[in-house]
């Protein structure tokens, strides 16, 4: 993250809230604010943040990466 008013910043948060719309909330209606909020977290918590594959990583999701981490230290 950069300097104030980077349009860099602004572009990240923009892909995430254009992801978060179209796999979850133009998917189903929800009846309260709280399922909302549920399922919001819900969705980065278990699909997001874990599974979501990144290029950073060597296209490996961060559970896949920590694990390969994790077996070469202890390998070392």
């Amino acid at each position: 993250m950069g300097r104030v008013a980077s349009s860099v910043d602004n572009t990240m948060i923009e892909s995430f809230w254009s992801t978060m719309q179209r796999e979850l909330l133009d998917q189903q209606h929800w009846t309260s604010k709280a399922e909302l909020a549920t399922a919001i977290f819900e969705w980065i918590e278990a699909w997001y943040n874990p599974r979501r594959r990144h290029t950073s990583l060597g296209n490996l999701s961060p559970t896949e990466f920590e694990n390969l981490h994790t077996a070469a230290t202890a390998a070392a």
